[in-house]
């Protein structure tokens, strides 16, 4: 095995398991990514004027597992994405923007898309009890989907309905190619509003490129306070990583500031700039904006044949999916079955607790 995908994916296994001691939340089993995806990966990424155009086929251009598979019912299938981002994005000032669709792209083309579609006690999608993909406690999986996992390989990724395969969490295999097997602040892709994103590791001093490098820990940490759901639609209990909501920020817990980065040099950028980290703990990939978010990155934007309520069925799909009810997995009542094209925005904490530091 590749020493960069040996230390990763043991940094991950180890986290996981300290993270179980103290959560209880052990999260969902990944599947060995050993097939083909079914397609060629296509991208291009070049700046057009003070736009950044990423097109892309969403094809990985790494193994995948299986799909579709037990716990996803979708085949992988080529997209059609024309994403932009600001050349030179700015701060924005007062409440941070949270993600309202997919948060970023990876340098290959595939999408980060963090949140989930399931909801607490399979409730209505509005519902701000959204499960964790990558810490559920499959204890509190009320939704047969959680009970049974997601389906997600050893990138952390699996497919919507519409085919599309995006990442819940550190790419392992991307990050493995493009580190070349070695510990290094390693650029894999761009955030919605146009800031670099790199994984794992950045400089122990942010503006020193001779400092040592470091693993970086996000600053959010599970509440202490009980949930005090009534649980019929909210959950009970001592919060364990199960849901976005049991976690909250603590500025200077960790390396990162709230919106998951800070500002620095990175060997792309000598002169520095703000930057955001997927990490190996919660929220692995962030969760809200620095900046401004293109519209491009938004659910009609990224699948204009989609509707708001998601989608019947879905590509490979039979009616609701196996092991769910009418309707799709965490769907609300009434609604139409199937995820819908990106899983969707699980709001995380509270109102944001004041500004980062300014980009540079």
């Amino acid at each position: 095995m590749h020493p960069l995908r040996t230390l990763t994916l043991c940094l991950l296994l180890g986290s996981a398991a300290s993270y179980g001691a103290e959560t209880k939340a052990t999260g969902p089993a990944l599947i060995k990514a050993d097939n083909e995806p079914p397609a060629t990966n296509k991208v291009t990424i070049t700046v057009k004027g003070d736009k950044r155009v990423i097109e892309s086929n969403g094809i990985p251009d790494h193994k995948v597992s299986k799909f579709p598979n037990r716990g996803n019912p979708n085949p992988i299938s080529e997209q059609k994405y024309r994403l932009e981002v600001p050349a030179n994005p700015q701060p924005k000032s007062g409440a941070a923007t949270r993600m309202m669709s997919a948060w970023g792209v990876a340098l290959n083309g595939v999408v980060f898309d963090p949140g989930t579609a399931e909801v607490y006690n399979d409730g209505d999608r509005s519902s701000p009890w959204h499960y964790e993909a990558l810490s559920s406690n499959k204890t509190m999986g009320t939704t047969p989907k959680i009970k049974s996992g997601l389906g997600l390989d050893e990138n952390h990724g699996h497919v919507q309905p519409n085919g599309a395969y995006h990442y819940h969490g550190l790419p392992t295999l991307l990050l493995e190619r493009l580190s070349g097997g070695e510990k290094q602040m390693t650029h894999v892709g761009w955030a919605a509003d146009g800031y670099p994103v790199y994984a794992i590791y950045a400089y122990t001093k942010a503006e020193d490129p001779k400092s040592p490098l470091k693993n970086m820990k996000s600053s959010y940490r599970l509440k202490t306070a009980d949930r005090g759901g009534d649980g019929k639609t909210t959950p009970t209990g001592k919060p364990d990583g199960s849901f976005g909501l049991d976690f909250e920020y603590v500025a200077g817990l960790g390396d990162l500031d709230e919106f998951g980065g800070r500002s620095g040099v990175t060997p792309e950028f000598p002169k520095g700039t703000y930057y955001y980290v997927l990490t190996e703990d919660f929220p692995f990939i962030p969760r809200k904006f620095k900046g401004t978010p293109d519209p491009s990155f938004s659910k009609q934007r990224m699948d204009p044949h989609a509707n708001l309520g998601g989608q019947a069925g879905g590509a490979g799909q039979r009616k609701g999916g196996p092991g769910q009810g009418k309707g799709g997995p965490g769907m609300g009542k009434g609604r139409p079955g199937g995820h819908p094209p990106f899983d969707g925005p699980p709001p995380f904490d509270g109102p944001p607790k004041g500004e980062a530091p300014a980009a540079k």
